[in-house]
């Protein structure tokens, strides 16, 4: 029975994630500003990282829990580097 309430949640998380993915396209496509662009890109990393996760959690592998730590850092480091350009027009000094 818990696994079977298991596989529902994770069927369940998979699919509103997919959801928030599709509002955040939406929004990356219709953004007035560029600041709403990236934060929609940021909202997506997460999300994506999520589904990996979630991914992971349904197989059992940790293969997928690796990609998620590998999506999170280089979302990180984007996000970072396109908040900087959006301050100053330069990401590197």
């Amino acid at each position: 029975m818990s696994a079977a309430i298991l596989v529902w949640s994770i069927t369940i998380a998979q699919a509103m994630l997919v959801i928030a993915m599709a509002c955040y396209t939406y929004r990356l496509a219709r953004g007035p500003r560029a600041q709403d662009r990236v934060l929609c890109l940021d909202a997506m990393y997460v999300c994506a990282m999520l589904l990996v996760l979630t991914m992971g959690i349904r197989t059992g592998s940790s293969l997928y829990f690796e990609a998620a730590l590998a999506i999170a850092t280089i979302g990180f480091v984007s996000s970072i580097a396109l908040a900087k350009f959006l301050m100053r027009g330069e990401v590197i000094e």
